[in-house]
């Protein structure tokens, strides 16, 4: 195959564990084949990985997340985007806490990255055309929970990382890479009860002050 596919997921957090499990098998109902991959987290000393790759860290300081926690979830799609470039195949990148429910575009033409996932928070549009479009839901991905990168675009994000590395959703979209794109209709999204990455503030504004503290955990990752 000329893609491979792949789960983020914190193998030391049971509720992660079960999370990539559904997603992995949510993804198999469409053929799809999906690895877990083990997540960086706090514990694997994200200061330090930063600064090995020269990543700066200034736009990790937002009310939303917790910092390190953040900087860790970057890192993991950092390490998969340089997988991807060693691989030569397009990569497929999952969070723990997507489902998907339809068929995932990997043979689908596209430029670096595009997006093929509801967007899981705030207002968003909805793509004009089926198929490939340009980034259209936000100016910005409404979250990292799936999407796909080519070995090409990969790299192009390695290099930026390196000049304004920031939350990843932030982090990829339509003012720092005019070619993102999207898939339409989407064939992911997430179901996610939980977050390690979060503060209060962030799951408020994600999921409105009634919900917060209902069904809803903050979870802590060493």
């Amino acid at each position: 195959m000329d893609y491979e596919a792949y789960v983020i997921t914190i193998p030391e957090l049971a509720r992660s564990v079960k999370a990539a499990e559904r997603c992995i098998k949510s993804a198999a109902v469409y053929n799809l084949e999906v690895q877990k991959f083990a997540a960086i987290t706090p514990k694997d000393d994200p200061n330090g990985q930063f600064k090995l790759r020269s990543l700066p860290t200034t736009y990790f300081e937002e009310i939303y997340s917790r910092r390190i926690n953040c900087m860790a979830a970057f890192l993991s799609h950092f390490s998969l985007w340089e997988k991807c470039v060693l691989s030569g195949k397009k990569t497929v990148i999952f969070e723990h806490d997507a489902i998907v429910t339809g068929d995932v575009p990997v043979r689908a033409k596209f430029d670096h990255f595009m997006t093929f996932s509801k967007p899981s928070y705030g207002d968003y549009q909805i793509p004009p055309l089926l198929g490939v479009n340009p980034l259209t839901q936000k100016r910005y991905f409404g979250g990292a929970h799936g999407y796909i990168v080519s070995p090409t675009g990969a790299w192009v994000l390695i290099e930026a990382a390196q000049r304004f590395a920031r939350p990843t959703d932030i982090f990829l979209n339509r003012e720092n890479f005019p070619s993102i794109q999207e898939y339409y209709p989407w064939v992911c999204e997430a179901r996610d009860s939980f977050s390690t990455i979060q503060n209060i503030a962030g799951i408020q504004m994600k999921h409105g002050l009634k919900n917060h503290g209902q069904n809803y955990e903050l979870l802590n990752v060493k």
